[in-house]
């Protein structure tokens, strides 16, 4: 089997993560994949470090003639089995690509983002009926897909992102390493959160929750782990600006970090305030690991996390609710245990990469063989 997989993103984050593990694990399988991405983007960098086959182009989404001959090139040289895409944009020059060759190559969409503009006028039923099929990673976007998009029920999937069970084992990882390196000592509570900063994550919320801890408790560590996006280093000034103003002296800013397990490691309650995340790989990771979180009641959280068994869910955007449920867990050692066990064993049996990356290679079968 060989497949292209394209990810015309120019942004670093879940999505382009995702696809280049995605890739890896396809590989691993000895199966043959070649990657679609934006020429120079960040994307385009690590998946040259890992030694991928890569069609770099310099323009992607909507009408671009050059990068659609380009397209017809690469298509046509590939001879590919299969397309992936992880960005419903990049169909705009996958499917004008696909028509002109007039090639029945099965077209295969993961929606990792919802949106709220309706697609079913005449031109975006031309784009989408190309599709064989559409994987929705959650089902606020199975639900998505359905109101905004013109694509039948059969042709949607509901397929989980998956994370590294093995990488991601608190057997398998000192969680003495980041404590140390930040030097926190054994008896100071660490409640983290891992996002990239970009409007929405909810670090407004996570600060002023820390804000209110502090007036009642002199143990605790907050851990905000991430970097800025492609320009959204204002936001991410302005976020430890804030911080500043809280006078939170207790706040670490750990910056971009690949050391993950460490870091959750060491955590002892993850906090996923997102907004409107449509799954969150953060929080499965976290899972992962055995910590119990607290988490917005929103979208694709509510895939993941189970409330009163593997987190506290809070309500959404609402800081004193977040400071409520996180107190909940810094006075309970035995529901921190408790939730942790039941977060490693619900990621294990529902968010295995393993498991997922079969489940997607059955579906790419059946679409070579419809």
């Amino acid at each position: 089997m060989k497949i292209l997989y394209s990810c015309l993103s120019k942004s670093w984050g879940g999505m382009e993560m995702f696809t280049l593990t995605a890739v890896k694990q396809l590989q691993k399988r000895n199966i043959s994949v070649e990657l679609l991405c934006i020429a120079e983007s960040r994307i385009h960098i690590e998946a040259n470090n890992l030694g991928i086959i890569i069609h770099p182009i310099k323009a992607a989404g909507y009408f671009h003639p050059f990068s659609t001959l380009k397209m017809i090139s690469i298509i046509r040289r590939g001879n590919y089995d299969l397309i992936h895409t992880q960005a419903s944009k990049d169909l705009w020059l996958l499917v004008p690509a696909l028509k002109l060759l007039k090639r029945k190559t099965p077209l295969i969409l993961t929606k990792q983002v919802g949106s709220a503009i309706v697609k079913k006028d005449a031109l975006h039923k031309w784009i989408y009926h190309r599709l064989t099929y559409a994987l929705a990673i959650s089902r606020v976007i199975e639900k998505n897909l359905i109101d905004t998009c013109p694509l039948t029920e059969e042709k949607i999937k509901l397929l989980h992102n998956g994370i590294d069970i093995k990488r991601f084992d608190p057997e398998k990882v000192d969680n003495k390493k980041v404590r140390n390196e930040f030097k926190i000592s054994d008896n100071e509570i660490v409640i983290g959160m891992l996002a990239r900063f970009s409007p929405g994550k909810g670090h407004e919320e996570f600060l002023s929750a820390a804000k209110e801890l502090n007036k009642k408790y002199d143990n605790l560590k907050f851990l905000i782990v991430g970097e800025a996006s492609r320009g959204e280093n204002n936001y991410a000034e302005s976020i430890k600006q804030l911080a500043k103003d809280y006078k939170l002296e207790n706040v670490i800013f750990t910056g971009f970090r690949s050391d993950t397990p460490e870091v959750l490691s060491a955590m002892d309650i993850f906090v996923f305030p997102s907004h409107g995340e449509a799954f969150g790989i953060a929080l499965t990771e976290a899972m992962a690991m055995g910590k119990p979180s607290v988490c917005s009641n929103s979208d694709g959280v509510l895939d993941i996390a189970v409330n009163e068994e593997t987190s506290y869910l809070f309500e959404n955007k609402n800081p004193e609710d977040l400071k409520n449920k996180i107190e909940l867990l810094i006075n309970s050692l035995e529901s921190r245990i408790k939730f942790g066990q039941a977060s490693r064993k619900r990621a294990i049996e529902n968010f295995d990469l393993e498991l997922l990356t079969e489940k997607v290679i059955k579906i790419y079968e059946d679409a070579i063989n419809c």
